[in-house]
């Protein structure tokens, strides 16, 4: 199976990989990863306000590194997050 990333493109220049369908912590924000610092958690929205869409040769290194992770991607430009806290899944 596909993991949907969303790269986005911060204006210091730094590259963020969204995982919008994985839950990261218990407050519902997205997995996220990037060269520096790697996996964590990220806030959907926020990323996207403060960021913009990257070109394919912006996140092509980026996709390139979570790939030799053993990543499957179906890249997007957007995709809907809706968080979802760990206690409502319980």
């Amino acid at each position: 199976m596909k993991t949907v990333v969303v790269f986005r493109k911060y204006t210091n220049g730094d590259i963020i990989a969204l995982f919008p369908n994985e839950i990261a912590d218990p407050n519902g924000n997205c997995g996220s990863y990037m060269h520096v610092g790697q996996h964590g958690a990220a806030t959907y929205s926020k990323v996207m306000k403060d960021t913009k869409a990257t070109t394919e040769e912006e996140h092509k290194a980026l996709e390139g590194e979570l790939t030799g992770l053993g990543y499957v991607l179906k890249v997007m430009k957007r995709h809907r997050h809706t968080a979802v806290t760990l206690e409502s899944t319980v």
